[in-house]
């Protein structure tokens, strides 16, 4: 792969009012100035390490073989946390060890390795931030072609936070809010396949923290005018939603809460 071949998506927290993501596609383009940049979001919730594996998992499935994935959300940065990149599924992944990467750390194929040559950082190293001095230039190396191996030792125990999913409780489904989008959708951890194995949708009634919120419907304009209701969005999870208004809003719900999912 030539650098007039490669993607790399920018994923963090750092909004667009300050320079940092300017800075850091700065970077990348010195070393692979023929890379091509793809902005997945930078307006993640500051230090939400969760948000931003969610963010990821969402998106990643959707580009190439070979991609690479610049991702920052790093509290951490300065301290002896590592700086990892990671080829998994095809793709490659840049950034901190501190659960930002779950999703597909521990999958069939998935190798990690420390971010330590000095070849593939910049000079001088702020320990404030690496998403520019370490992480920009390693996805730019990558970008050339340089192999993982080149970038530092394995990582054989990488970090992994507690990824939410759904269980069944007796002849319910019970998962959890994940993550409120910015319509005030509340995006849940329970996927389609878990309600397919529980029955047919429009035989399905949701709940969050014991109150219905109706049932489960095909679309945003399927839902009752001025009501809420669920739905399978775009991630394959389960959704709650307000007919052209906010379920985050009008229930109260937020990353945590329950939600259960049973017949009728």
């Amino acid at each position: 792969m030539s650098d007039r071949e490669a993607i790399i998506t920018l994923t963090t927290d750092f909004g667009t009012r300050d320079p940092f993501v300017g800075a850091m596609k700065g970077v990348i383009l010195g070393i692979a100035p023929g890379a091509r940049l793809v902005d997945l979001t930078h307006e993640l919730a500051p230090h939400d390490v969760v948000e931003g594996a969610l963010a990821l998992e969402a998106a990643v499935g959707f580009f190439p073989a070979g991609t690479i994935h610049l991702a920052v959300v790093d509290p951490g940065v300065g301290s002896a946390r590592r700086p990892l990149a990671i080829n998994a599924r095809g793709q490659y992944f840049v950034g901190p060890d501190n659960g930002l990467f779950s999703f597909l750390l521990g999958g069939p194929g998935c190798t990690a390795v420390c971010l330590e040559a000095p070849a593939y950082r910049l000079p001088r190293v702020s320990r404030t931030f690496h998403g520019r001095d370490v992480f920009a230039p390693a996805a730019a190396y990558l970008a050339l072609g340089i192999p993982l191996g080149s970038f530092g030792p394995p990582v054989t125990d990488p970090v992994l936070s507690p990824w939410p999913t759904a269980r069944r409780q007796g002849d319910a489904l019970v998962g959890e809010v994940v993550h409120a989008d910015r319509f005030g959708n509340l995006v849940t951890s329970v996927r389609a396949a878990d309600l397919e194995a529980l029955g047919p949708a429009e035989a399905l009634v949701v709940e969050i923290e014991g109150k219905e919120v109706g049932g489960i419907v095909g679309c945003f304009a399927d839902l009752p005018a001025g009501g809420t209701g669920a739905l399978v969005g775009g991630s394959d999870r389960l959704e709650i939603a307000a007919r052209e208004g906010s379920a985050a809003a009008g229930t109260g719900a937020r990353r945590g809460s329950r939600v259960s999912v049973r017949k009728r």
